[in-house]
């Protein structure tokens, strides 16, 4: 019984938090949420990097305050979706985006500071 729920709360703690209910970044799905003029927020992550996990509980709380109810968010793997990195000029991970259907309205590379990020989430509305 132990066991169980030692590997329950080990598969809880490792899986990653997904702010925003953030889809895996597609390329097409991106084009029409910005051609639909939708708030976009694009996380670029990468499982290994501490600043990313330190990350994750803001846009977690972010996600769930009513005035961002209507945000679109993608995560792009930093590891594996190279073309998608070109794509949005992005170099490290850790970068937040956010965007207001094609015009991008803000970006953060590193930042932990949760007003600093609510700051740039906000722009995207």
């Amino acid at each position: 019984m132990f066991r169980t729920l030692f590997v329950a709360a080990a598969i809880i703690v490792a899986a990653p938090a997904l702010a925003f209910d953030a889809k895996p970044f597609d390329a097409q799905a991106f084009a029409a949420a910005q051609a639909a003029g939708k708030s976009i927020l694009v996380e670029v992550h990468a499982p290994w990097c501490p600043t990313c996990k330190a990350q994750a509980p803001i846009l977690s709380k972010l996600s769930a305050a009513p005035k961002f109810k209507g945000i679109v968010a993608y995560r792009v793997d930093f590891d594996s979706q190279k073309d998608a990195l070109k794509a949005l000029g992005v170099r490290q991970q850790s970068t937040l985006i956010a965007y207001k259907g094609k015009a991008e309205t803000g970006r953060s590379v590193g930042s932990t500071d949760p007003a600093a990020i609510e700051m740039l989430v906000g722009s995207a509305i």
